[in-house]
């Protein structure tokens, strides 16, 4: 689940990272208003989308009295902010972060992300801050400077002041900087994120270091341990059908093409998309529904699937391991007589009880295409779609 900025600075605060004073703005005047309460002599003026690459897009400006802040936030307000991060159909900014202006000096990267080939979460720090770190890894990735942390024994200050000195953070400095990461890393811990990403770390020229922005993401499979973040999600972020789909536990994204996928297994629905594409064909989305296939939950995946105006044909592809084929495709064609799906659906079934799922398909009187393997599978829904 991700956040807004300003929420993940709120969350930092309390784990003792210095971020800027900052107000929440809705409208121009409450804009101006924060603005004459901050009293700086220049306030930013922040969209607040779940994307990067706020700043090139237009949604971040400074204002140098408060009469220039409602200004800037009358235009911002409403406006389709364009990222590289939120595609060319933009987001709509409907909140601002108002947020007294400070004294820059340097600017780093600080982020922690688990790594998934070691198992371990990884700290990262970077001279190349204010900059799309993407953009770093590749162009110039042994600015990237990395320590893996042992979980049981947490981020020691050692390996901060490792990562402060690489920097080039002064000696006069480091004591700062080791409790800025240590505060960081406990509050990635402590809050089960997926994702904390400082960018820009900021020195100013009073020699003070702060978070001067603030990206959290949360782990999905840890929500259940903190129901009080559940608050902070604001769906008008997010895509509707996969607001839908996360009631029943569905794993969904959307994509641009016109092949709906619905895939029991995340490695299978990749693969899944990758041999439609092989095939000719673009898929329309993403669509695991998980072992335990339920009648309910694959009417859920095609009321899901269904409502994309794009889909011209669907393909259901199941290997049946936990789930028995005869199950599922008991469940699918009693989703379709329930619906009343007009498109044509393609279903390919293998593992147990494979032939008996086969039946059932066969024999349902409904318009079903039974294929033998993904590759056949792939090949009639591309063409049933064309």
């Amino acid at each position: 689940m991700k956040i807004h900025e300003y929420q993940g600075k709120e969350l930092l605060r309390k784990f003792g990272v210095p971020v800027p004073r900052g107000l929440v703005a809705r409208s121009p005047e409450e804009a101006y208003q924060a603005a004459k309460e901050l009293g700086t002599d220049v306030v930013v003026v922040k969209a607040q989308i779940h994307a990067g690459g706020r700043g090139k897009g237009g949604g971040v400006k400074l204002a140098k009295s408060a009469d220039e802040a409602r200004e800037i936030a009358q235009k911002m307000l409403g406006m389709k902010l364009v990222t590289h991060q939120t595609g060319p159909e933009g987001r709509e900014v409907r909140v601002l972060l108002i947020e007294e202006g400070l004294p820059i000096d340097k600017e780093f990267y600080l982020g922690i992300v688990l790594d998934r080939a070691s198992g371990r979460p990884v700290f990262m720090a970077s001279e190349a801050g204010g900059m799309d770190i993407e953009e770093v890894a590749a162009k110039t990735p042994e600015k990237i400077l990395k320590e893996t942390v042992d979980p049981a024994v947490g981020f020691r200050a050692f390996q901060a002041r490792k990562l402060a000195f690489g920097l080039g953070i002064g000696s006069d400095l480091i004591g700062q900087a080791v409790k800025f990461m240590q505060s960081l890393y406990n509050a990635y811990e402590q809050m089960d994120a997926s994702l904390m990403e400082i960018n820009p770390f900021l020195l100013t020229k009073d020699n003070r270091l702060i978070a001067l922005d603030a990206k959290v993401n949360f782990d999905d499979n840890a929500m259940f341990r903190h129901k009080e973040f559940l608050d902070l999600r604001d769906l008008n972020e997010e895509e509707p059908l996969e607001i839908e789909a996360s009631k029943f536990d569905l794993n969904y994204i959307k994509l641009d093409g016109n092949i709906a996928c619905m895939v029991n297994g995340a490695g299978l629905a990749m693969a899944t998309m990758d041999i439609i594409k092989l095939a000719g064909g673009e898929p329309a989305n993403f669509l695991d529904v998980g072992g335990g296939a339920s009648q309910e939950r694959v009417e859920a995946a095609f009321r899901i699937l269904l409502a994309d105006e794009n889909v011209k044909a669907v393909l259901i592809n199941i290997f049946g391991g936990i789930v028995r084929c005869d199950m599922v495709a008991r469940g699918v064609v009693e989703a379709v007589k329930n619906l009343g799906i007009d498109v044509p659906v393609v279903v390919r079934l293998e593992g147990t009880n494979v032939e008996e799922g086969q039946r059932v398909i066969r024999e349902s009187g409904l318009n079903f295409t039974v294929a033998n393997g993904m590759k056949d599978a792939a090949d009639k829904v591309v063409a049933l779609a064309a």
